[in-house]
């Protein structure tokens, strides 16, 4: 489209010319030191219990480990994990955008006491916002007129945990995209807009793809941290058996049962997901390293 190959060409024409400078004067023996560091501490920290959980979950052979996570139980809650994640996911996406579209292209009175909201799930602990949300919703809650007025069940059903995992998550995609939004200005907004073009062309063809890797890394984060979700989740669930046990929480029930394979084998799942949210996040890096490098302005 016209428009688009005009901004293109506008914004090729008025981008800034990067230097790199080496940042660090460090010798190699200081820079050896600070790495080794590092290895250790991720060898104590992260390699060897995923390896002791895996080790624990095949003790007793390939065999036991499937038949454990067949169990009907097992599968209830590897379901129930996946669902919420899916309700909770979305919502802190379409938050997320909204809120960093806001904080970084506007100014707005108010604007600080936002982002101070937005980081607060960070320093709550997951326990209290379950316990928040059944003080909302419970028996006697503020909002259980409300729900039972729309035959809505949230305490000890499925969307109590999707809101108790939506708040636990809520800061991670917004908090990927604000940093880059306001280090990208609203110059290529104002671009668009001297172009012809309106404010949600404007979004969908240059703020959501200036921004589009940054919300992939937030989604994936988000993603991670709702299936693996245990405090919150675990005081608005009930941790009723088979209908509102998450992953996490059959590892817990299983743990205290003694069935110390059963309980390592669902562990390993939360790890594999964990993993697999890792991987798929540099292999995005490193095949579109270029563009992604381009995206955060060259540096």
């Amino acid at each position: 489209m016209a428009l688009d190959a005009a901004f293109t060409q506008a914004k090729a024409d008025v981008k800034p010319r990067v230097v790199r400078r080496e940042v660090t004067s460090e010798g190699p023996f200081v820079r050896a030191v600070l790495i080794a560091i590092a290895l250790v501490f991720l060898l104590l920290v992260l390699f060897l219990p995923l390896a002791a959980v895996f080790t624990e979950a095949l003790r007793n052979g390939i065999s036991t480990y499937v038949e454990a996570l067949r169990e009907p139980d097992t599968q209830a809650a590897v379901r129930l994990t996946l669902t919420v994640a899916a309700f909770a996911v979305p919502l802190n996406l379409v938050f997320g955008v909204a809120a960093a579209w806001a904080i970084a292209k506007f100014e707005f009175r108010g604007k600080a006491f936002l982002v101070t909201l937005i980081d607060l799930p960070f320093s709550v602990s997951p326990v209290i916002a379950g316990m928040v949300f059944v003080l909302l919703f419970g028996a006697q809650g503020y909002l259980s007129p409300v729900a039972q007025a729309i035959g809505l069940k949230v305490v000890f059903a499925v969307p109590g945990m999707v809101l108790a995992t939506t708040f636990v998550t809520l800061p991670f995609v917004a908090r990927e995209l604000i940093p880059l939004m306001q280090e990208q200005g609203t110059g290529d907004e104002e671009a668009a807009i001297s172009l012809g073009a309106d404010g949600w062309r404007t979004f969908f063809l240059v703020t959501l793809p200036n921004v589009k890797w940054a919300l992939l890394y937030g989604v994936l984060l988000c993603n991670a941290r709702a299936m693996g979700e245990f405090g919150a989740v675990a005081v608005i669930s009930g941790k009723i058996r088979g209908e509102t046990n998450t992953m996490p929480l059959q590892v817990e029930i299983l743990y205290n049962e003694y069935a110390f394979s059963a309980a390592f084998a669902v562990a390993t799942l939360l790890a594999l997901l964990a993993l697999l949210t890792l991987c798929l996040k540099t292999f995005l890096e490193w095949r579109y390293a270029g563009e992604i490098k381009a995206t955060r302005g060259g540096h």
